[in-house]
């Protein structure tokens, strides 16, 4: 039977990594310096992302809600009024589906459509009042959950969880103040 993790999950970390879970490196900068060291970070990041995510997509109260769905809406309130070719880039989908999904958020009142200045010819999609409630109430929803989950947590590991925003937050590129040259992308 697998080890479990502080929450009660478990843990498909091998052994060795799970030994060494708490135990401080050596060498402070090996994990950036230090090929295999990162990719082992990387593996270990990646499965957290991976036990987690089944918690953040759970089926919400928005039945009409699917990940893909929530992510344009995201994109639509994080980056603002896009056209429909920069959210598919953005969200690394063709064109043509990310076009029906505009087509069925807006026929829910999610999304709004209006003429870009730049180019009359195209358009560009923002989030409606709807939309953004939904967006609203589903990120309220899922920070509640995984707000339960870091409540389980030891406060020695919130603690060092909270010191692992910084770093976190500039691998997503949300870092207060990043844009996409601080990311690194």
């Amino acid at each position: 039977m697998p080890a479990r993790t502080p929450t009660g999950r478990p843990n498909d970390r091998p052994a060795a990594a799970a030994s060494s879970a708490g135990a401080p490196s050596s060498d402070p900068a090996a994990p950036s310096s230090d090929p295999a060291a990162a990719a082992e970070l990387a593996a270990r990041l990646r499965a957290a992302i991976q036990h987690l995510m089944p918690l953040l997509r759970a089926q919400s109260v928005h039945n009409d809600l699917t990940p893909s769905r929530l992510t344009a809406l995201a994109a639509l309130a994080d980056a603002g009024p896009l056209r429909i070719s920069e959210l598919a880039a953005r969200m690394g989908i063709a064109l043509s589906t990310t076009s029906r999904m505009i087509d069925l958020l807006e026929g829910l009142g999610w999304t709004e459509r209006r003429p870009d200045p730049a180019d009359q010819r195209a358009s560009l999609i923002s989030l409606g009042r709807q939309g953004r409630a939904v967006l609203a109430a589903v990120r309220k929803e899922h920070t509640g959950k995984l707000a339960n989950e870091v409540g389980r947590l030891s406060p020695d590991l919130v603690r060092r969880l909270h010191d692992a925003l910084p770093a976190l937050e500039a691998l997503a590129g949300t870092a207060p103040g990043a844009d996409e040259k601080t990311a690194g992308r």
